[in-house]
């Protein structure tokens, strides 16, 4: 007889107003992905690390606690794999897949949600061409949540790592998307113009520590800006196509590659062709980068924890 395993955070992901607990959904991602790695460990003599936590930065726009300034309809995590693993047999693959959404699902149900498989397997944008990131998309019948999207990364780091590498990716993606030409303003659905600029913000956050400081100078008051329009709801088409050419006009995104520039190509990693890196660098965070980004997405997250043990001591 199978056991199963339900992942669990040390505190409630959700609250009763709906808002989201980034503390506490960090550890539950980490969670799943220790249960799938039991799992396989139990059931099959596999034994795959992995990490896991948030993608997208939610927790940099949170309260003293970790909780949601706003309501989360779109729900990421992201995952790494260890590469010449048992994983390159398909069943063992499959085997992950399995045991991942459904743990997924039994580490959501408590909180209401009725997540259901709805894609697996897709290729991440401008991940490697060798080893490409695959996606997994789940579906929520509930309708508390839009989705939950997963992006399973294949190579070996610590989540904050992760985080950061995939910054280079989110550049590619935003050079794209903020080609008017190509795609014009007019045709696009606000929403989706309002989440870019909420990837733009959380792009910036989590490469702050590595900015000049003329950069620093020149955007924070863009970003602080739109970050102000989102606070008190950012929903008037008009403002969020403003908020978008501001970012646009001002050279954000060039900004952001040119950062990231400065110290990979120290290594001779050129960020505008991640797509072609030897697949070694995959999750590759040079050191000097990861001196000056790992420790504050850390530090947030400790000051999270203090603020909820604080609050615990007391009821």
């Amino acid at each position: 007889m199978v056991s199963i395993v339900i992942p669990k955070a040390s505190g409630p992901v959700f609250s009763e107003d709906e808002r989201i607990n980034l503390y506490y959904l960090n550890e539950l991602y980490a969670d799943i992905a220790r249960c799938v790695s039991f799992q396989l460990n139990k059931n099959h003599q596999i034994d795959i690390p992995i990490t896991s936590g948030v993608w997208g930065g939610t927790y940099l726009i949170a309260d003293d606690e970790g909780k949601s300034k706003r309501r989360i309809w779109r729900m990421y995590f992201i995952a790494n794999l260890p590469q010449n693993s048992l994983l390159d047999k398909r069943e063992n693959m499959e085997h992950l897949v399995g045991y991942y959404y459904t743990s997924i699902i039994n580490a959501f149900r408590p909180y209401g949600l009725e997540l259901d498989l709805n894609m697996w397997g897709g290729r991440l944008p401008y991940s490697n061409k060798v080893r490409p990131s695959l996606t997994m998309h789940m579906v929520d019948s509930s309708q508390k949540i839009n989705w939950l999207r997963g992006f399973f990364i294949w190579n070996r780091a610590s989540w904050e790592e992760s985080i950061i590498y995939d910054t280079i990716r989110n550049v590619k993606e935003f050079r794209e998307k903020f080609n008017i030409k190509k795609n014009p303003i007019m045709k696009r659905d606000p929403k989706d113009i309002k989440y870019l600029l909420q990837d733009v913000i959380i792009t910036y956050r989590t490469l702050e520590n590595a900015f000049s400081s003329d950069f620093l100078e020149y955007a924070q008051p863009i970003i602080n800006e739109i970050v102000g329009h989102f606070l008190v709801g950012l929903f008037d088409p008009k403002l969020i196509r403003e908020s978008f050419f501001k970012v646009r006009e001002n050279k954000l995104i060039l900004g952001f590659e040119e950062t990231l520039q400065g110290y990979y190509l120290k290594e001779g990693l050129n960020v505008r062709g991640i797509e072609d890196w030897p697949i070694e660098k995959i999750n590759y965070v040079p050191e000097g980068l990861r001196e000056k980004l790992v420790p504050p997405i850390k530090n947030i997250f400790a000051s999270f924890k203090s603020s909820l043990d604080r609050k615990n001591s007391l009821t």
